[in-house]
């Protein structure tokens, strides 16, 4: 795939086509198989099979470049607790700025859907870019899919209150 264009615009949307959804999925592979070697062979797991999961498509001047998935964590019940997780840029696009409008995107989402608080675990590198997107953090370092990571927290009634409506 190809770097991202100049101060091209970034846009989210939920991948709801077949073809949105092999894109989200692509975008996982090549940076938690691939790049991070996180998981051997595939990423993928019981959550992508859920019909509650919701996958987020990132695109950067229209090109495919990044993702990010929300599921509510107790099935039928949107209003408590949602889980993000799989926030992924590739490379090329990092700096195009596409993961900040990911997480809002995701947090926004969960928070319209009804949700009251969504965590996430964060690679720990990552602490800093979602303390400054309203996140918290949760205790200690924990090992999820073997590596470190933190446990962070946002809550999504506050997150709304102070974001205002979201489009796109």
């Amino acid at each position: 795939m190809s770097a991202a264009p100049d101060l091209a615009p970034t846009s989210c949307q939920v991948a709801l086509s077949v073809d949105d959804l092999d894109r989200v999925l692509d975008i996982r592979r090549a940076v938690f198989v691939e790049e991070q070697g996180l998981f051997a062979g595939s990423d993928l797991d019981d959550h992508d099979d859920d019909p509650s999961t919701i996958h987020v498509l990132g695109t950067v001047g229209g090109v495919p470049a990044g993702t990010v998935r929300l599921y509510p964590l107790e099935a039928g019940h949107p209003e408590g607790d949602w889980q993000g997780d799989r926030l992924a840029v590739l490379p090329g696009f990092r700096a195009s700025g596409l993961g900040a409008p990911l997480v809002r995107f995701a947090v926004a989402t969960a928070g319209r859907l009804g949700g009251a608080r969504m965590v996430a675990h964060v690679q720990m590198p990552n602490e800093v870019f979602f303390r400054r997107l309203g996140w918290s953090r949760l205790g200690d370092p924990e090992i999820y899919v073997g590596h470190p990571h933190l446990l962070m927290e946002i809550d999504l009634h506050a997150a709304r209150a102070a974001d205002g409506p979201i489009t796109g």
